[in-house]
């Protein structure tokens, strides 16, 4: 017999019931032990399994997100810098991942393509979440996915407000993060102390390489504690710190500048030029960022001093822009071609994954296109607002490598609805994809979750935006020249190469010749390597600055 008894004198009384009838008895089939004639009690029984904590996990099987939305390992209170209470409630480090895994499958671009992996195998909730993506690759080569990070809810939050930070004012290029290290000035911030001009001559120059710092030597140094101090003078912590630069300019003089860290924020557009020419007036804006919320108000006033100038051409500076706002891309976009060319136009249509259908997945709102915005929506420009306008059938645009995301969509925007957009620079950086910034549980999550289309259906251009006269094997060639970028002038300068090309081309539709160019290919956001050695901390741009960000203003 199988059946557990527990007591003793229970399993006593059946044996003798069962002995009455005739029947065998084993008793030790019971856990009874040694045959039952004895008055030893049964052995207990093992205890039941603890209950599993929190979700479990089946392959293909999905809980809906908002399941685990904000149920969060360590809980926030009060408000964000925006005024916002916290959503939090008291959860687990499982259910985070569990809510990567199932807003990835619901919101993913490329949902199929993820491999689904027991949450319960990671400890890390950014370990987690950096599997849950694609790993296929581009005709050339590239990764298909190759913007997928997260970052602190607070520092996205910083940057999106414009919230200043301790800085000098300049921008820095890493040619070579190890000996002999290349750093040089990309640009400075107009008003800030890089700028500022002492004897005629601003701190820094775009183009200056750093020598040294508070006497270390940059370039060559090998020592931990070198790096340690050069690192905290380049990017310092807080205002009010002193340091000590020697630098060699393009001309090849060398000087020494004292600069003081001060709070600041990057001012998008960065600056503006009227430029006379016999065939009528050039317009040229250095556009940084779509990102933050003041990009809004400063392309506003940059292209209404245009429109005031009654300029011909247009030249956008785009060659540092990595991305932003989308809207304030759209909004762009109509301020260079006008109300005629853009009525009832489409400025981008976004593509979700299949499960999708004709709904939003993120916002749940039907997938309606997003047009050509001729007005403020409400970020910096009062909502209503409307915008001015150059009415333009053509657009010169300067590109690099850090062309990306929702400038890219200017580009793609315009040549939906026929405007010429001529690029002169180099590739772009290849991203018709997007996402909506996401937080839960104090982390930021970016994860591509659209792919941009124009009003013609196209935006497969992964491997970028290319000019015409490139010998790039990949790339979506457009009217325009391969140039590369001069560090030895001011941008906004007639004769810094990329500036001069457009200029050039211009007038006879030529590019200049492709030869020789002097310190100037735009190394990786990243820097390269030299021969060894401690590397320096590179540059990189926030993360504002190289996305594509559907982000609207609350209450729309």
């Amino acid at each position: 017999m199988r059946n557990r008894l527990t007591k003793a004198g229970s399993m006593k009384a059946l044996a003798l019931a069962l002995l009455t009838l005739g029947m065998p008895v084993w008793l030790s089939a019971c856990g009874g032990g040694g045959g039952g004639s004895s008055g030893g009690g049964a052995a207990s029984p093992p205890p039941p399994p603890p209950p599993v904590a929190g979700p479990t996990w089946t392959q293909g099987v999905y809980q809906p997100a908002s399941t685990f939305k904000n149920r969060c390992e360590v809980r926030r209170v009060g408000r964000d810098i925006e005024g916002n209470t916290y959503p939090d409630v008291q959860g687990t480090a499982l259910e985070e991942r569990f809510w990567l895994r199932s807003w990835t499958n619901e919101t993913y671009l490329w949902n199929t393509e993820v491999t689904d992996r027991n949450p319960a195998n990671f400890t890390n909730r950014l370990d987690y979440f950096a599997v849950l993506r694609t790993f296929a690759t581009t005709p050339s080569g590239k990764e298909k996915d190759d913007f997928h990070f997260s970052e602190p809810t607070e520092e996205y939050l910083a940057a999106r407000n414009a919230a200043p930070t301790a800085t000098y004012g300049a921008s820095y290029i890493a040619f070579s993060t190890t000996p002999p290290r290349d750093f040089r000035i990309r640009y400075t911030e107009p008003n800030s102390p890089a700028s500022t001009m002492v004897s005629g001559q601003p701190n820094f120059e775009r183009g200056s390489r750093i020598l040294r710092i508070n006497g270390i030597d940059l370039v060559s140094t090998n020592s931990p504690s070198d790096i340690n101090q050069l690192n905290a003078a380049l990017f310092p912590s807080t205002p009010g710190l002193t340091n000590s630069f020697t630098v060699e300019d393009p001309d090849g003089a060398t000087r020494t500048v004292s600069l003081t860290s001060v709070n600041l924020s990057s001012k998008p557009v960065n600056r503006t030029r009227i430029i006379s020419t016999p065939t009528g007036n050039v317009g040229y804006i250095l556009f940084n960022t779509f990102s933050p919320y003041a990009s809004e108000r400063d392309i506003y006033d940059a292209m209404a001093a245009m429109q005031t100038a009654g300029v011909s051409d247009l030249v956008l500076d785009l060659r540092y822009n990595g991305g932003g706002l989308l809207a304030v891309a759209s909004q762009l976009s109509y301020m260079i071609a006008g109300e005629t060319r853009t009525r009832n136009q489409v400025f981008e249509q976004l593509r979700f994954n299949a499960a999708a259908g004709n709904r939003n997945p993120v916002t749940g709102a039907v997938n309606n296109p997003i047009p050509f915005y001729s007005t403020g929506v409400g970020f910096t420009v009062p909502d209503g607002t409307p915008l001015p306008s150059l009415n333009l059938p053509r657009v010169f645009v300067l590109s690099t490598g850090s062309t990306c995301s929702a400038s890219e969509a200017v580009v793609n925007g315009l040549r939906g609805i026929g405007v010429e957009v001529i690029l002169i620079g180099n590739t772009t950086c290849g991203k018709p994809f997007g996402f909506y910034p996401t937080d839960n549980c104090g982390e930021t999550y970016y994860t591509i979750q659209f792919q941009g289309v124009n009003g013609q259906g196209f935006g497969d251009y992964a491997d970028g935006f290319i000019p015409s006269n490139s010998a790039a094997s990949f790339g979506v060639r457009l009217p325009g020249c391969q140039v590369s970028d001069d560090l030895s002038r001011e941008l906004g300068d007639e004769n810094e190469r990329l500036l001069a090309a457009a200029l050039s081309y211009r007038g006879s539709l030529a590019c200049p010749a492709v030869s020789a160019q002097a310190t100037t290919a735009v190394a990786s956001a990243n820097g390269s390597a030299g021969s060894g050695g401690i590397p320096l901390r590179p540059p990189s741009p926030s993360t504002l600055e190289t996305n594509r960000d559907m982000t609207m203003p609350h209450g729309r």
